[in-house]
């Protein structure tokens, strides 16, 4: 049976990177390969595992001892899935105990170079965002006033009115 145009092979592809990208087109669907795995990276222990093995080897105490506030059973988990999504290699030494090395892969090391240029926009547009915020809480802070200034005046009205409907 031949197959609809646009339709994909691969089983769980659901977006096109072509011409007309719809960033809803993969959003929508719970099986969709490339929201499960920006759900994956994307998530604060990946990324701050990445960046740590960025510049070398490390062994998982130090990878727990490095990142303030992991869990053992967190940062087992994110390795594995990690590990799983072919990103980072995991190396067991025959020592006695194990000794347990993490590395990036060769295309973790290009998902770090990708984290690195959003960490870069970051730094050079943060005072641009602490602005953009900061008048947003203003606006939102002037917003809620006059509305409470409005509805007090309402109040008010409402009770004179119903003063001058009262019988002397």
């Amino acid at each position: 049976m031949p197959m609809e145009d646009g339709t994909s092979k691969s089983p769980g592809y659901c977006c096109d990177t072509g011409g007309d990208y719809d960033a809803f087109q993969w959003d929508t669907r719970e099986d969709c390969e490339v929201r499960q795995i920006l759900d994956r990276i994307a998530d604060k222990w990946s990324l701050l595992v990445i960046a740590l093995l960025d510049r070398r080897t490390l062994r998982f105490t130090e990878l727990r001892r490095r990142i303030d506030g992991v869990s053992q059973r967190m940062l087992t988990q994110t390795l594995r899935h990690l590990e799983r999504d072919g990103l980072v290699s995991r190396t067991v030494h025959p020592t006695v105990p194990p000794r347990v090395d993490y590395a990036l892969t060769p295309m973790g090391v290009t998902l770090h170079h990708t984290i690195q240029a959003l960490v870069t926009w970051t730094e050079d547009h943060q005072n641009q965002i602490a602005a953009a915020r900061a008048d947003y809480d203003r606006r939102v802070v002037a917003e809620r006033e006059a509305l409470e200034a409005e509805a007090g005046n309402r109040d008010a009205l409402a009770r004179r009115v119903l003063e001058a409907g009262r019988p002397a």
